[in-house]
């Protein structure tokens, strides 16, 4: 984002917090400078987890149903491993097991975080600490520079980032290898575990920094955006607020219909062209005409030039789902992945075949390479951290509808899943467990007894949504969305047309974050 970029909205947003003192009629001591910051903290906060969606969308792969690979990667915009200026790498010493107190319990391994003290205000001033909450990547593809540190001088912030457990560099035992090693090893790779170790470093560095009355907002998109907001549910004490983008925290236990993913993906390519969507509709049973003739699958893989002989239909079936599933979930307005395959399956001549259609779509988003690699193995799938995740408790049942998508139908199978989960990792699924730790049922009831300061944003052309928080649950469990938006567009708030309802959203973000009542009683 460029700094003349980051200074219209800074001007824009200062503007918004006048009208709002306006509309309101507040009293004139709203005006302090303390105040007038705090509003456009959390405003900008909101911008600040777009950066964040946008250099690092999340993971969606499965064992069964959605399928990571190459077709899937190639869409994905990544960081690279350099160090933004300003932030410092350090390790904490973590305990391995903090809900135990066996020997191995109080073993610990090397945790990695960043943190960045150049415009901190320092403990004296009460200034506010960022802590966004490592998800399924390594720290140095969600370390992310521009518009969060632009402003984290107005602010006076200190911002951290911690990597969550298992992933990158911060394996227990040692090394990747031995962490990874078998069940026994990977047994405290949980979320809960991982939000144990937010708090426990928090406190650590809290106590440190002479921090402690430093109020703590915690933020994070997709997985990390559920673990923002649970980690705001579990440890009340140690975080003030959570700014969840992204977050399918209902995607769990059958609360969201199993084709909801698939089904925003249809939508998105059906919005785009009509005949892209039927195109692709298609072509799962011209694939299974071509393949039911002699010679079928080497003729299949002449066709889409695969590298090796395709072994079944599902090979190729899989990574055309996966480049599906990838191009609406990464579809940002500076790669337009759907805009791409769909422009390249509508630009071929009239009577071109549906399969040379799509053979069109797959360079566009690849590229003409010398062969394309449609396989797999379970080895890469075993040494996936999300895939054992999604082995043990991160069970989402996605499944696709052949009557509401443009998919073949393939609904979500626990039986299978956990045939596949026994033999890769010789674990069974928990997938009661994530509601029985966090809730999910009946949402809005639960939270509105005992739940606060939570801002849960979507955009509704992501396919997670489907599995958010897409209403307010109280004044201050809110709910952001945008329905021609993925999960960072609505966070630029031009895409907000009623004045009212702005207002009316950030009057409650403004006076029940509780930033003001925290400040003021100091």
């Amino acid at each position: 984002m460029s700094s003349a970029w980051c200074f219209y909205i800074h001007g824009w947003i200062s503007n918004i917090y006048l009208r709002i003192i306006k509309h309101m009629k507040l009293p004139k001591s709203i005006f302090s400078s303390k105040m007038a910051n705090i509003l456009q903290l959390v405003v900008l906060f909101l911008i600040m987890l777009a950066s964040a969606k946008a250099l690092r969308p999340a993971s969606s792969s499965s064992i069964i149903g959605l399928k990571k690979g190459k077709y899937w990667n190639a869409i994905r915009a990544r960081n690279g491993a350099s160090l933004p200026p300003d932030f410092e790498l350090r390790t904490y010493s973590q305990t391995l097991d903090h809900f135990n107190y066996g020997p191995e319990s109080y073993t610990t391994f090397e945790q990695r975080y960043a943190i960045n003290f150049k415009y901190w205000g320092g403990a004296s001033t009460s200034s506010p600490i960022f802590l966004y909450t490592g998800d399924e990547s390594s720290l140095d593809g969600d370390l992310f520079a521009g518009f969060l540190v632009d402003h984290a001088r107005r602010f006076k912030a200190l911002l951290i980032f911690v990597e969550h457990r298992y992933y990158g560099k911060s394996n227990p035992f040692g090394s990747r290898e031995a962490a990874f090693n078998n069940s026994s090893t990977l047994q405290y790779f949980s979320s809960a575990q991982a939000l144990a170790d937010y708090a426990e470093l928090l406190r650590y560095l809290k106590k440190k920094l002479s921090a402690e009355n430093s109020p703590v907002i915690a933020m994070g998109g997709s997985y990390g955006g559920m673990l923002a907001a649970w980690f705001r549910l579990k440890y009340p004490h140690m975080v003030i607020g959570a700014l969840a983008s992204s977050a399918p925290i209902l995607y769990f236990d059958n609360i969201t219909p199993q084709n909801g993913y698939c089904s925003v993906v249809t939508k998105d390519f059906k919005e785009t062209s009509e005949s892209c969507y039927q195109t692709i509709k298609s072509s799962w049973a011209e694939i299974d005409n071509i393949a039911a003739k002699q010679n079928g699958l080497a003729k299949l893989s002449q066709m889409f030039n695969s590298c090796s002989r395709l072994n079944k239909t599902d090979e190729l079936k899989e990574a055309l789902e996966g480049l599906y599933f990838g191009c609406a979930q990464y579809d940002n307005p500076k790669s337009i992945p759907v805009s791409r395959i769909c422009h390249a399956i509508d630009g071929e001549p009239n009577g071109t075949s549906v399969l040379k259609r799509i053979i069109s779509g797959i360079n566009a988003i690849v590229g003409n390479s010398t062969c394309n690699d449609f396989s797999e193995t379970e080895e890469e799938d075993a040494h996936s951290g999300w895939d054992w995740q999604e082995c043990t408790e991160m069970v989402m049942p996605i499944g696709c509808s052949a009557k509401n998508s443009m998919f073949e139908a393939s609904p979500f199978d626990i039986k299978n899943f956990s045939l596949s989960c026994k033999k890769i990792f010789n674990v069974n699924p928990r997938p009661h467990w994530i509601t029985t730790e966090y809730g999910g049922h009946n949402i809005k009831k639960v939270l509105k007894r005992f739940g606060s300061n939570i801002i849960f944003s979507n955009g509704l052309r992501d396919p997670y949504s489907s599995g958010g928080v897409l209403q307010n649950i109280s004044d201050s469990i809110v709910a952001l969305t945008t329905p021609k938006g993925l999960s960072f567009l609505y966070c630029f708030l031009i895409y907000i047309n009623n004045l009212n309802l702005f207002l009316y959203y950030y009057y409650f973000i403004l006076f029940r974050v509780s930033l003001l009542g925290y400040i003021g009683s100091k």
